[in-house]
């Protein structure tokens, strides 16, 4: 056997030997990465994400609009209260700098997972503590999306899972609002529909 043979075989048996001490190595040097969180998903059972809004929740609707349902998955450990925003991203009203606000709502408890359609517009609920804001147009909870005739609009619906509960007062306002959240969220789900005239 040639001696550039015996070379290249030595240093293929040494390979060998080594790939198998450091996959011996103890866990402790090797430790697994920590299980990933699922993330706080949105949902509704009115229509799927970035699809359009049925009329029976806009201004279109024949009488009243309602509220739209809302359900969301488990947030991580350490939540608190929730907090709900539905916005218009193309709306500015009075030319301001906010979009037209459709529904403020917050300290839902930690354990409810969902909004049943048609929520009543009521500013505070004693039961459960959760508060409703005033949206654009001045009144308390739920505002269908009313457009202007042309392109749909882009409602979206945001809710955050927080480390604390609010103390806002009910006619907060959408910059109280946004100011409170900040420094508490710990989870954040997005949920988007589309509507025109």
């Amino acid at each position: 056997m040639k001696v550039t043979q015996t070379i290249t075989l030595a240093a293929s048996l040494m390979a060998l030997t080594v790939i198998p001490v450091f996959a011996q190595q103890p866990a402790a040097n090797n430790p697994a990465a920590p299980p990933r969180r699922a993330p706080l998903v949105l949902t509704s059972t009115a229509f799927q994400d970035s699809t359009p809004i049925p009329e029976k929740y806009t201004c279109s609707a024949q009488g009243t609009p309602v509220s739209i349902p809302l359900a969301w998955t488990d947030p991580r450990p350490g939540t608190v209260s929730f907090a709900l925003l539905f916005h218009d991203l193309e709306a500015v009203m009075h030319k301001g700098t906010e979009d037209v606000t459709h529904w403020m709502a917050w300290n839902i408890p930690a354990d409810v997972r969902e909004l049943p359609e048609g929520f009543p517009p009521v500013p505070a609920d004693v039961a459960n503590g959760m508060r409703q804001g005033i949206n654009s147009p001045g009144k308390t909870g739920y505002f269908g999306p009313c457009p202007g005739t042309g392109l749909p609009h882009h409602y979206i619906f945001e809710l955050f899972a927080l480390d604390t509960k609010l103390t806002l007062p009910l006619d907060a306002s959408r910059s109280d609002f946004e100011k409170a959240l900040d420094g508490h969220i710990v989870g954040h789900a997005t949920l988007v529909g589309l509507f025109h005239r």
